[in-house]
């Protein structure tokens, strides 16, 4: 009998190419992405449930949070043609031509809404620009999950189920920080609520990606991945709990609420720059290539023996 082979890489060098994109512009364009798309949405519920200072902020900050992404993304390209240039054709197919056409239409639509919102004109075009920004949101939050699940790098593209959910999750607590800190402690209630959503949710959607990437999921314990997502998910589920607690707390309720929302946004950013971090050791590590390969070979080989066929989109 032959011993088992160990695996081992051409002189130890990675199997596929680590991203070669700057964890500062990328990451934070996944962060500031998912703070404006998410925002977009809440604002859209305070101004049309009578919460007008919770409503301007979350646009404002919404717009700003959108611009500075895209400063982020140009910065990593290179050049600003290379933005522009993406939006010569539209490709369905492609992630990267999806995004930048959602960017192309909700980035007008954010900055209208916060133009009438701060002059206080024109309010039935700002009314329909806030909900033009509310619809287009929720994509401009999560479609780069969908970006970085596309790639071969293991610790993204075999979370590829559960990433857009966690991208959401951390978005939706961005934007429910941003509340908590712009926003009046009165008009804050559905922020509150929408942090603790965000706190289970990103709770459930990373447990449920570590356990589908199986033996890759070390990436995103370990290390620098390890300790990031670990800080993420005391931040929010701290924050969300401050935030609750906030109203009850008489003259400390305004700095509570702060505080609360502050946690809120270091942990989405903190979930945003672990994901980044995980995909990158996955791509270093030659491990994280093959050994996913062999036990998707092995499960296949044993679904084979038992007489059913291996179908990989039911794990």
């Amino acid at each position: 009998m032959v011993p088992r082979a160990e695996f081992q890489s051409y002189y130890g060098r990675p199997v596929i190419k680590a991203p070669s994109w700057a964890p500062r512009d990328i990451a934070g364009y996944f962060f500031l992405g998912g703070l404006a798309g998410a925002g977009s949405v809440l604002a859209a519920g305070a101004h049309f449930t009578g919460r007008p200072v919770t409503a301007t902020a979350l646009k404002v900050s919404s717009v700003g949070a959108a611009g500075l992404s895209v400063a982020a993304l140009i910065h990593d390209l290179g050049r600003p043609s290379r933005f522009t240039h993406m939006l010569r054709v539209f490709k369905p197919t492609s992630p990267m031509s999806v995004g930048s056409w959602l960017l192309g239409v909700y980035g007008p639509a954010a900055g209208l809404a916060a133009a009438t919102a701060v002059s206080g004109t024109f309010r039935r075009v700002g009314a329909a620009a806030t909900l033009g920004a509310a619809l287009t949101g929720p994509a401009v939050a999560t479609y780069t999950a969908v970006l970085a699940a596309d790639t071969a790098v293991p610790a993204w593209h075999g979370a590829h189920r559960e990433l857009p959910y966690l991208f959401a999750a951390s978005a939706t607590a961005a934007a429910s920080g941003m509340a908590l800190v712009a926003g009046p402690i009165r008009e804050t209630g559905p922020a509150r609520c929408a942090a603790v959503l965000a706190a289970a949710g990103d709770l459930a959607a990373s447990t449920a990606a570590e356990r589908r990437l199986g033996s890759v999921a070390e990436t995103w314990r370990e290390g620098r991945a390890g300790t990031l997502l670990r800080c993420a998910r005391t931040l929010i589920v701290g924050g969300a709990a401050a935030g609750i607690a906030a109203p009850f707390l008489g003259r400390a309720a305004r700095p509570a609420a702060s505080v609360a929302g502050l946690a809120l946004l270091a942990g989405s950013a903190c979930t945003r720059f672990g994901v980044f971090a995980a995909g990158v050791a996955s791509a270093e590590d030659p491990r994280h290539t093959v050994v996913p390969q062999r036990e998707r070979l092995e499960r296949e080989r044993a679904a084979q023996e038992n007489g059913g066929a291996y179908d990989p989109d039911k794990e």
